[in-house]
C-alpha cells in the first residue's frame, strides 16, 4: 500500500489533544521485527496480533506474531516473504508466504508449524480469515487464470464460485463457516458477498450511479462490514460509505463529515472500525458504537503514538470482543529505491475491557479519519 504523502501532511494541524477525561484508551507501541516496521491486520480476544513486517532495504517482509510483548518471526514456506492477515482465538494464524519456487500460497501457522494450503489450480493463494475452528478463507488462482474465494475447512479445499463474474475474494469467515467477502457479478459489478449454507447471496450496495461494494469483516451473529458507493449528487463521482449489513439490510453508517469512509474490522458486539475523511480533508480513524460514530483521535493520548510520525493517519484494521484495537501508521517514498516508516499499535480500552463495555460507549461528542495494507483495492 502507498500511503501518499502529500495527503497526509494536512493532518497534523487538525489534532488537537483529547483532556484527560475523554480519553478511553491506553496505546502500547508494538516495536519492530529485527528493526523491520509492524504492520497490524487482524487481533483476538487474547490480544494477540498478526501482520507483516516491511523493510525498505531489498531484504524480505515477514508475517509477524506479537504475544505478550514479544514479535514472532513465523517464517514462510520455503521462499523468502510472508505476511498474516488472520488470526483465531486459539492462536492459528492464516496469511501469504512464498514456496521454496517463489509463488505466494495460503497458509495455516498451528502449533509453530507453516501448512501449505496449495492452490485452486492456479500458482497463487492468499488466506485472509479464520475461524476458531481452523477453517480458512481467501482467495486462489484457478486453472482458468480467474481468482475464486475459497474455504479450507478439515484438509479440504473449496472453490466458493462467484456472483456471475469471473472473480470473488474472500475476506472474512465466521464460527458458523459463513463468509463475507466481494465478487464480480454477471453485469461486471463487484458486490459484497454473505457466503453460507454452501450459497453466495449478493449484499447489494448503497445504490449510487457506481454499483460497488466490498464485504470486508463478519461476526458470529452474520453482521457483516465494508464500504459501498453511494448516491451522490453530481452521479458521476465515485462516493464510498462503510456499512453495517445486518438481518437483510445494508445499513449506512455515514462519515465524520466528509465524502469517503471505509469499514476495516468488526466484533461480536457490531462495533465497526475503520477510516473517514472529515470536512477538512483530513483521513482520521473511526469508531462505530451503539449507533454513533466517533473519531479514534478524541478518545486516546496523541503522545503515546510514535512522535516521529505525527501528522500521518491512524489505520484501525480489527478490534476484538473486548475492545481492543490493532492500527498502524505507515508512510513510503519510492523513486529508484524505496524507504519509509511507521508503527503499529494496540489500543486497549480504559478501565479495564468489561467494565467499559458495560458503559457501552456512549462515546463524548466529536467527529474527529485511511485503509489497509493487507488490501488495496
Amino acid at each position: 500500500m502507498r500511503l501518499r504523502v502529500g495527503l497526509l501532511l494536512g493532518v497534523l494541524l487538525g489534532w488537537g489533544l483529547p483532556s484527560a477525561a475523554d480519553i478511553l484508551y491506553n496505546v502500547t507501541d508494538l516495536g519492530t521485527l529485527n528493526g523491520a516496521i509492524l504492520i497490524g491486520n487482524s487481533l483476538n480476544n487474547a490480544g494477540q496480533v498478526v501482520g507483516g513486517a516491511v523493510t525498505f532495504r531489498g531484504s524480505a517482509n515477514r508475517a509477524f506474531l506479537y504475544s505478550n510483548g514479544q514479535v514472532i518471526d513465523l517464517g514462510t514456506l520455503g521462499g523468502s516473504q510472508s505476511g498474516a492477515y488472520g488470526i483465531n482465538n486459539a492462536g492459528q494464524i492464516t496469511g501469504n508466504a512464498s514456496t521454496s519456487s517463489g509463488a505466494g500460497h495460503a497458509f495455516l501457522y498451528s502449533n509453530g508449524q507453516m501448512q501449505d494450503l496449495g492452490t485452486l489450480g492456479g500458482s497463487l493463494s492468499t488466506g485472509r480469515g479464520i475461524n476458531n475452528a481452523g477453517q480458512v478463507t481467501g482467495e486462489s488462482a484457478t486453472s482458468t487464470g480467474a481468482t475464486h474465494a475459497f474455504l479450507y475447512s478439515n484438509g479440504q479445499t473449496q472453490d466458493l464460485g462467484t456472483l456471475g463474474g469471473p472473480n470473488s475474494y474472500g475476506e472474512g469467515i465466521n464460527n458458523a463457516g459463513q463468509i463475507a467477502g466481494s465478487s464480480d457479478t454477471s453485469a461486471g459489478n463487484r458486490h459484497a458477498f454473505l457466503y453460507s449454507n454452501g450459497q453466495m447471496a449478493d449484499l447489494g450496495t448503497l445504490g449510487g450511479l457506481y454499483t460497488l461494494s466490498y464485504g470486508i469483516a463478519i461476526n458470529n451473529t452474520g453482521q457483516v462490514a465494508g464500504d459501498s458507493a453511494i448516491p451522490t449528487s453530481t452521479g458521476d463521482v465515485l462516493t464510498t460509505h462503510a456499512f453495517l449489513y445486518s438481518n437483510g439490510q445494508m445499513q449506512d453508517l455515514g462519515t465524520l463529515g466528509g465524502s469517503n469512509s471505509f469499514a476495516y474490522g468488526l466484533n461480536n458486539a457490531g462495533q465497526v472500525v475503520g477510516v473517514s475523511l472529515t470536512a477538512t480533508g483530513a483521513r482520521d480513524p473511526f469508531l462505530y458504537s451503539n449507533g454513533q460514530m466517533v473519531g479514534l483521535y478524541n478518545l486516546i493520548d496523541l503522545t503515546q503514538l510514535n512522535p516521529t510520525l505525527r501528522g500521518l493517519p491512524l489505520v484501525p484494521t480489527s478490534i476484538n470482543d473486548q475492545g481492543q484495537i490493532v492500527a498502524y501508521q505507515f508512510y513510503e517514498f519510492c523513486n529508484d529505491s524505496c524507504f519509509g516508516g511507521g508503527s503499529s499499535y494496540l489500543l486497549t480500552p480504559i478501565p479495564e475491557p468489561s467494565t467499559w463495555m458495560l458503559f457501552g460507549v456512549v462515546l463524548l461528542g466529536g467527529v474527529v479519519f485511511v485503509r489497509r495494507i493487507a488490501r488495496v483495492r
